[in-house]
Formats: C-alpha cells, sequence, structure tokens
C-alpha cells in the first residue's frame, strides 16, 4: 500500500517519530564531551584515593618531592568544546582516583583524530574531525 493511501494515524506516527529521531540527533551531536582513560603504573605504590576536590592541576613538575603514581589520558571535543573547568575537573577525578595529590598537565594539543568522505562520488571531500588530547602524570607528595 502506497504510503499516500495509509490512513492518517499512520502517517501522523511515522511522522512523529522521524521528528523525534531527528531532535535525539541534533541533541546528540551538540554536547560537547569529556573522556579519560586512566593508567596506573606498576611497582609503585597504591595509595587509597584522594579528594579530588584536593588535587591540584599543575603545568609544571613541582620542586617538591614526590612519586609518578600513573597517568591521565583526557580527549575532549573542539565543537563543541567543552568548559575548560570540566576539563580540569575530570583531570581531578581520575587523579583522585589513583590517590594523587596533584596531576601534571605534560601535553595540550588540538589535533585530528578522524575523518570523513562528505560528497558525491565524482566530487569527494575529506573532511578532519579534530579533538583535544590532555596528557597528565599523577603524583604523591612525599
Amino acid at each position: 500500500m502506497p504510503a499516500h493511501d495509509a490512513p492518517w494515524s499512520t502517517r501522523f506516527k511515522l511522522s512523529l517519530l522521524a521528528g523525534g529521531l531527528t531532535a535525539a540527533l541534533l541533541a546528540l551531536s551538540g554536547c560537547a564531551t569529556v573522556d579519560a582513560q586512566t593508567t596506573a603504573y606498576v611497582g609503585v605504590e597504591h595509595p587509597a584515593p584522594t579528594l579530588a576536590s584536593e588535587v591540584v592541576v599543575l603545568r609544571t613538575e613541582p620542586l617538591r618531592p614526590h612519586v609518578r603514581l600513573g597517568e591521565v589520558l583526557i580527549d575532549a571535543s573542539v565543537d563543541p568544546a567543552p568548559p575548560i573547568a570540566k576539563v580540569e575537573e575530570k583531570l581531578r577525578d581520575e587523579a583522585a582516583k589513583l590517590g594523587g595529590d596533584a596531576v601534571v598537565v605534560v601535553y595540550d594539543h588540538i589535533q585530528p583524530v578522524g575523518a570523513y568522505v562528505n560528497g558525491p562520488l565524482w566530487a569527494r571531500d575529506v573532511e578532519t574531525i579534530e579533538g583535544r588530547k590532555l596528557k597528565g602524570i599523577v603524583i604523591k607528595y612525599r
């Protein structure tokens, strides 16, 4: 049966479903993201978790004696970019899980993280997807 012969209620339900799916895709594509991966180093102490609110984010290695506990890798979206406070909060949360007193950011760059092909077969363009990559070393003061 062609779509124009379907009862109005079926067409109405299909249009509602299509509208809902479109709205969901738009909502998901507009979200800023911050993902983290934490790795504890082998052969070092594994202290109890600390409070994230007490973890300090540093840009240079402190002079105070410390032990390196592990590292945190952050993947963040660029368009839209999350607030820097959200990125730092994620760093603190992950460092606290390892029992760190601070996290030293050693790498912070925007770089290509993927690509996609856009356009018809005879005129394709390759578009890159950029992302923000951060690496922090979790430390515990002695």
